[in-house]
């Protein structure tokens, strides 16, 4: 079996398909169970951002496993296959870690070296372990890059490459001005309360906004974080929080509006930023002559892509902080980043080549130990006057020796398959002892839990 991986992201495909590819949570758990379903996967896992749609698989074809994989990513994500395919990446093998690796570390991140990606890979893992969807490969290898992202922010200076893309964002929005400074004293509406929003509301607190408006459709969610920021913030943040169909009212005397929703339809339209920014200057506000402003950091997008066209009114959303992204320094530790990835990877590779020889090892040992039984008991037949203490002596005699005959061939046979081109280690083993595949693959078999069987 081997690693796959079928995706497509900002740096693939443009924002409009990207917005359209988008999975909602529910829809996430129904495709790993229909991979899973069909040939030619065992495992899969899906890692769905603002910015990505990966599905990751271990597969024992390739070609076969990328169309299953591209087919069933275009029916779930309702975008045609033939419009869909284009914007496709595949990655195999050796590749498709790196890959995941460089994604952990954030150098795949539309804001390079932001963390947020850790929480979201996290996140990928445990949907595949609550589908019963991840087996040794899949949890080897999400649990792995987790660790290699903590390394890569540990190790290196790479969180100062690039911010969270909600850092970002506001910097956009600043057009230049600190974002402290420019956050002072203004009053904020977020619309929802997910991960991404509650960054959003954190960040906004301690940039030093004055009054936090938090608007969500589990209104009891959103209590959650307006109390955890008032208590973090102290008295010079008011926190309030509303129901969705009071946002529309909230948006005349905001000055700055983060969304991020899993709405699948616009939140805002721009009929309704148009209302709000002609309100602001009929209510003479002291924030009237001042434009409100919009981060839109959902996908598909909440905030209507024509507001850009609006007086008053200035949008920031995934699409104009891809292009601001790509115009943005790169700092000196991405390439001590990209070493770790690269260590790492090799790291890994030789571990699964090692793991692959451990069920061939496993049937050796147990043969091994049938033919002590299986002589043990003609000594009986032979010796039947032997008695309990004698038997055991020449018992434990004999398996010194077939332990210490197989003890050095097995230590270097593992090392010999760690190293690139050493799976054809496992195939020597089975044929110089004439190994039943049978058992080998009874040893090998794992169950979802990424656990080998009894």
């Amino acid at each position: 079996m081997s690693l796959l991986v079928v995706g497509l992201s900002h740096r693939s495909a443009p924002v409009s398909v990207l917005e359209r590819a988008a999975l909602p949570p529910g829809l996430r758990g129904r495709l790993l169970q229909d991979v899973v379903g069909a040939e030619p996967a065992t495992e899969a896992a899906v890692l769905s951002t603002c910015n990505r749609i990966e599905l990751y698989a271990d597969v024992d074809k390739f070609h076969a496993g990328v169309a299953e994989l591209s087919t069933l990513l275009a029916h779930h994500s309702g975008v045609g296959l033939e419009e869909l395919t284009p914007y496709l990446y595949v990655h195999y093998e050796d590749r498709a870690v790196h890959h995941l690796f460089s994604v952990a570390c954030g150098l795949d991140s539309m804001v390079v070296g932001e963390g947020q990606i850790l929480g979201q890979i996290k996140d990928a893992l445990a949907v595949a372990q609550e589908q019963h969807s991840a087996g040794r490969l899949l949890n080897d290898l999400f649990q792995q890059a987790l660790r290699v992202g903590k390394r890569a922010h540990s190790e290196t200076g790479i969180d100062k490459a690039g911010q969270s893309l909600v850092t970002f964002g506001l910097e956009q929005l600043a057009d230049g001005t600190e974002v402290t400074d420019w956050s002072r004293g203004k009053r904020a509406l977020v619309i929802g309360a997910g991960s991404m929003s509650s960054l959003a509301a954190t960040t906004l607190a301690r940039a030093g906004v004055t009054e936090l408006v938090i608007a969500n459709r589990t209104l009891e969610r959103a209590r959650r974080l307006a109390g955890t920021l008032a208590e973090q913030s102290g008295p010079h943040l008011r926190t309030r929080v509303v129901p969705m169909a009071e946002v529309t009212g909230e948006l005349a005397t905001a000055d700055v509006v983060v969304s991020c929703t899993g709405a699948t339809g616009l939140v805002l339209s721009a009929a309704v930023v148009e209302a709000a920014v002609a309100e602001r200057v009929r209510a003479g506000a002291p924030a009237a002559g001042r434009p409100v402003g919009l981060l839109d950091l959902a996908m598909p997008r909440d905030v209507d892509a024509a507001v850009h066209r609006l007086d008053g009114a200035r949008l920031v959303d995934i699409e104009s902080l891809a292009e601001a992204a790509a115009d943005a320094p790169m700092a000196a530790d991405v390439d001590a980043v990209r070493s770790i990835v690269g260590d790492e990877v090799a790291a890994f590779g030789a571990a699964q080549r090692a793991a692959k020889i451990t069920p061939t090892v496993i049937a050796l040992r147990t043969m091994a130990s049938d033919v002590v039984a299986g002589e043990m008991a003609r000594l009986d037949g032979r010796l039947p006057g032997l008695d309990a203490k004698e038997r055991a002596e020449i018992t434990q005699t004999v398996r010194r020796v077939v332990d210490k005959l197989l003890h050095a061939p097995t230590v270097r046979v593992k090392q010999l398959a760690g190293e690139p081109g050493g799976d054809g280690y496992a195939d020597a083993l089975r044929e110089l002892f004439d190994l039943d595949p049978s058992t080998v693959a009874a040893v090998s078999k794992p169950n979802r839990s990424g656990n080998e069987r009894d």
